[in-house]
């Protein structure tokens, strides 16, 4: 391989990288409990927050909980997009990434 072919697929891979997270960015993840939904972007911040229920107000330790709970889950999924989207280039740089 010459210098100008592996430039070449960098700038490719770059490019691709990029898009990649674009479209990550882009997409909405809801995490959900019993009492709560939430909405984060693939950057991780969150577009929405939905209580489904009135919650009284000796409830609101638990209510905490359950907006923990669905935090948590929208960023487990976009960690998991993430990786399933760019953990190839990783891969490729040997974990560079």
């Amino acid at each position: 391989m010459n210098m100008n072919s592996i430039m070449a697929q960098a700038q490719k891979m770059q490019r691709d990288m990029e898009q990649k997270q674009k479209e990550i960015y882009a997409k909405e993840f809801v995490g959900s409990s019993q009492l709560v939904d939430i909405v984060m972007m693939g950057d991780k911040k969150i577009k929405s927050v939905k209580i489904k229920d009135k919650v009284a107000a000796e409830d609101l330790e638990m209510l905490e909980d359950m907006i923990q709970i669905a935090f948590n889950e929208a960023l487990s999924k976009i960690d998991a997009e993430i990786e399933a989207k760019m953990g190839i280039y990783g891969k490729k740089l040997g974990g560079l990434i």
